[in-house]
């Protein structure tokens, strides 16, 4: 499946991290930045959520909330979000089905290897539930401030 700019934001209920649990349908009303990561605790990975939570103010000013997802446990969204005292939630899709309805669960190449995994992909959701933009294969450098940019020009 895949998603793009102007499709309503696929709705769904995940675990979180502090064993609690997210229905996206419930932040109706919110901007929200829906980001998609490999895994925690990796260089990459760490860098983009360390971005997101320098400018979780930023975010928060304009009424929008953060979301990272991979398929890592809750147990492990626990341990991350400690060690890095990232103030959002991380959602736990390990059997990949939202990471399936949001089109990033995709095939990747490692040394020649294929294998199934997270493309670092990140949506931005207006209030009403509309997918209003997407960045693919997302580079980290300079992305979050794009996000924060974006989100500043909505409504």
């Amino acid at each position: 499946m895949t998603l793009n700019v102007g499709n309503p934001a696929p709705h769904f209920i995940l675990p979180s991290d502090g064993n609690s649990t997210i229905n996206l349908s419930n932040f109706l009303g919110k901007k929200i930045i829906l980001y998609f990561y490999p895994k925690d605790d990796t260089p990459g990975c760490t860098r983009e959520a360390c971005n997101f939570r320098d400018y979780a103010f930023d975010f928060e000013a304009l009424n929008a909330i953060i979301f990272g997802v991979s398929k890592d446990t809750v147990k492990s969204h626990d341990k991350f979000k400690a060690k890095y005292n990232l103030p959002f939630h991380l959602l736990s899709d390990e059997n990949t089905k939202v990471c399936q309805t949001y089109g990033v669960w995709t095939e990747k190449s490692l040394y020649g290897k294929k294998y199934m995994g997270i493309e670092r992909t990140t949506f931005l959701i207006d209030i009403h539930g509309i997918i209003r933009h997407k960045w693919q294969n997302v580079k980290i450098d300079q992305h979050v401030e794009q996000v924060l940019e974006a989100a500043r020009s909505l409504k």
